[in-house]
């Protein structure tokens, strides 16, 4: 195995800050920006085929200091794919990535994409961070970002850092204007031992059939600043809704209930798999 010049750190140099996104809290957020700009050498332990793989490949969006170079962490959204070329990508991006201590958070979703969602969920994790940096060792603690009460959009008291918020609240307004046939967005949330965060929600636009999405988080050496696993389910929802607002211009992909509720079954027959096992036990109901 041969190897290049050592690199311990990920920068943005000037050349290359462009594409910024947003400045938030001393933060900027960058779009687009090549692996190899901001990786200048090939880690050591990384053979020529990797880096090469790896360098040309571009994380959706990468969060740095307002006043540095220095990057603190990024995200990609990925569809879910069992391509082995992508697979052999996304490998070699985690090598390059944690070669250097570059943290990623990794989105796996059908709907949820870097131009459409990003600015949205990258704002809301730089909340939720910051926020949890200042609670930590105070009272505010004992109330979790995610918690927060406080005014909802329609109208209601409930936790309003929950991002499928609207998405719950759209979903009563379809079923009030008969689009779906039941009001409920459901959902759940797991995190797999060896494995990433995972959050689903469905909701039925008919008897006995749903519209489904699932999200997975693979975080790799990024704090959200909430529970992973409950973030995947509030994005899952966030999908919902997204689907849920273009159901008259595009006929979604329903699930059949008897499916889910065998998928969900299927999960629970996993639970040793899983930290702090299943507690949606309720749901595999007939």
């Amino acid at each position: 195995m041969t190897s290049g010049d050592d690199s311990s750190t990920a920068t943005i140099p000037a050349e290359v800050a462009r594409g910024d996104v947003l400045v938030r809290a001393g933060q900027r957020v960058h779009a687009g920006l090549r692996l190899a700009d901001l990786v200048r050498r090939r880690p050591t332990g990384l053979t020529a085929h990797q880096w090469n793989i790896a360098g040309r490949e571009r994380l959706d969006l990468v969060v740095s200091a307002v006043d540095g170079e220095h990057v603190e962490f990024a995200v990609e959204f990925r569809p879910p794919s069992s391509d082995p070329a992508a697979r052999r990508v996304e490998r070699a991006i985690a090598a390059v990535t944690a070669a250097v201590g570059l943290p990623v958070l990794r989105i796996v979703s059908t709907t949820l994409n870097a131009a459409e969602h990003g600015p949205g969920i990258v704002t809301y994790l730089l909340d939720a961070r910051r926020y949890a940096e200042g609670a930590a060792g105070t009272e505010v603690a004992a109330v979790g970002f995610r918690d927060i009460v406080g005014r909802l959009p329609d109208g209601r008291t409930g936790p309003v850092n929950d991002l499928g918020a609207l998405a719950r609240a759209d979903a009563v307004e379809a079923y009030v204007a008969r689009r779906l046939a039941d009001p409920i967005l459901r959902g759940l949330h797991v995190r797999w031992t060896a494995g990433p965060a995972e959050g689903w929600a469905w909701v039925e636009v008919r008897p006995g059939q749903c519209l489904v999405e699932r999200v997975s988080l693979h975080a790799h050496g990024v704090s959200c600043g909430v529970d992973p696993a409950r973030l995947a389910e509030d994005l899952a929802a966030l999908a919902v809704g997204d689907r849920l607002r273009k159901l008259d211009a595009d006929i979604p992909i329903l699930v059949d209930r008897a499916e889910l509720l065998g998928d969900i079954r299927r999960l629970r027959e996993r639970r040793d798999e899983l930290v702090d096992g299943f507690a949606y036990d309720h749901l595999c109901q007939a």
